[in-house]
């Protein structure tokens, strides 16, 4: 069985949100089948359309990132902090119990999001944008979100990506025609308890 398990963004069905302001995909959670009351981690992708506050997730850690769109502002409405999303490709992580209430820049936002189980798991995200032989975690994501990449000798075109469970691999070979200026998002997620 192959390691690596391809993905494309095209396939993968969006979903409204309950509140009617935006829509995701999930591009991966584990284990596989997980509902969002029993995931480990989860990678999503979330088309976000007019303000509003985020879901609230107790014992979770996130990390989100704008993928599209001028972004949001991010306020912690019991701290008062404010965090700008609005330079593409920089993750942003906080605790996923913080009351947030998002407030679009200039029109619709495109984000990449990360959750993991606090004291299950934790997560690393990183964007990359040159060739590199990945050191592997046993569950990760890669996701293409500028050019073509290969990896491991497959090739990745945009929107295209590669998810591995419970991996025996430590390392793969992620390849890119630099010239486009290519950038790929590269998630690992760690356990932090025996399971």
């Amino acid at each position: 069985m192959s390691t690596f398990t391809h993905l494309s963004l095209k396939n993968i069905p969006s979903t409204p949100w309950k509140n009617g302001g935006g829509r995701t995909r999930e591009i991966a959670c584990s284990p596989h089948g997980a509902t969002m009351a029993d995931f480990d981690w989860r990678v999503s992708i979330a088309e976000v359309n007019s303000d509003g506050a985020f879901s609230r997730f107790e014992n979770v850690d996130r990390t989100i990132l704008l993928l599209a769109g001028e972004g949001m502002t991010l306020t912690d409405t019991r701290a008062g902090s404010v965090h700008a999303l609005t330079t593409p490709l920089v993750p942003f992580a906080f605790a996923g119990e913080t009351p947030i209430a998002a407030k679009l820049v200039n029109g619709a936002s495109r984000d990449f999001n990360v959750m993991t189980r606090r004291g299950t798991f934790s997560a690393t995200v990183e964007v990359i944008t040159e060739n590199r032989l990945l050191k592997l975690a046993e569950n990760g994501v890669l996701l293409t979100t500028q050019g073509r990449w290969t990896l491991q000798g497959r090739v990745l075109n945009e929107g295209e990506g590669c998810v591995w469970r419970d991996s025996p691999l430590r390392s793969a070979q992620l390849v890119g025609d630099l010239k486009q200026g290519n950038h790929a998002l590269f998630v690992s997620f760690h356990r932090t308890m025996a399971g």
